[in-house]
């Protein structure tokens, strides 16, 4: 189990896709440095490794994000167990198989589509309110590299960070004063969906345990005087 240390921030953070890679792994540094973790995955044994790990306060859910309904039903446990959001962290996305766009089927497509823009906006739909209510919170959601430019054969993934750029910078022009949205290039990590890619070239790219040594502080400290504005880790 995770020893926390003394915090005297002790927020509330939301990740989805909080079982495998850079979730994962902040999932593990936010509670070390004392904060508390309410996390979302589709993968029912790795949440529950996880759990095993976190230890209790840290409530995980399995939901899938592209099913509204089980988004507002998460949404409402987590708000009705530990309140708003300090921090809303919509990392949860996938990635297409190298492919030219047009020998891609609809079905591939779709599920890009599906999880990297529409989960986003259904956890947008869900929390948010609540934030608002709260007068505070930051949202923030992850984008790419490839949300500012694009490459070949990543054509889909290309597209739908491209759309999380806009819809945060739409949301930043509609949340009230105290809040903030933020799109944020988490950089180039050593993950499953970046070998997936890149191959064992890949290994030559920080792991999910360095970065979070530089994006848990960076994340900490984001506030409303960050909203709108186009981040990078790193």
């Amino acid at each position: 189990m995770i020893m926390a240390t003394e915090s005297v921030l002790g927020k509330t953070v939301v990740i989805t896709g909080v079982s495998r890679g850079l979730g994962r792994a902040m999932a593990r540094e936010f509670v070390v440095q004392g904060h508390r973790v309410c996390g979302c995955s589709r993968d029912a044994g790795l949440l529950d490794e996880l759990r095993e790990e976190l230890g209790a306060g840290h409530p995980l859910t399995q939901v899938d994000v592209t099913d509204d309904a089980s988004v507002q039903a998460w949404a409402n446990e987590v708000s009705q167990s530990v309140g708003a959001p300090d921090l809303l962290l919509n990392n949860a996305a996938v990635i297409n198989p190298n492919a030219q766009l047009w020998t891609l089927d609809a079905a591939e497509f779709d599920q890009v589509i599906d999880i990297n823009i529409k989960g986003v906006a259904n956890v947008i739909r869900h929390f948010v309110p609540v934030m608002i209510d709260a007068g505070q919170g930051v949202v923030v959601n992850f984008s790419s590299g490839w949300g500012r430019s694009t490459s070949p054969e990543v054509a889909p993934y290309c597209a739908t960070k491209w759309a999380v750029e806009g819809l945060t910078q739409a949301l930043a022009q509609e949340l009230p004063s105290g809040l903030a949205a933020v799109p944020l290039n988490p950089g180039v990590i050593n993950t499953d969906m970046l070998k997936s890619c890149f191959g064992t070239s890949a290994s030559g790219c920080p792991s999910p345990e360095e970065w979070v040594e530089v994006a848990v502080p960076f994340l900490l400290k984001l506030g409303p005087e960050h909203n709108g504005q186009a981040l990078s880790v790193g």
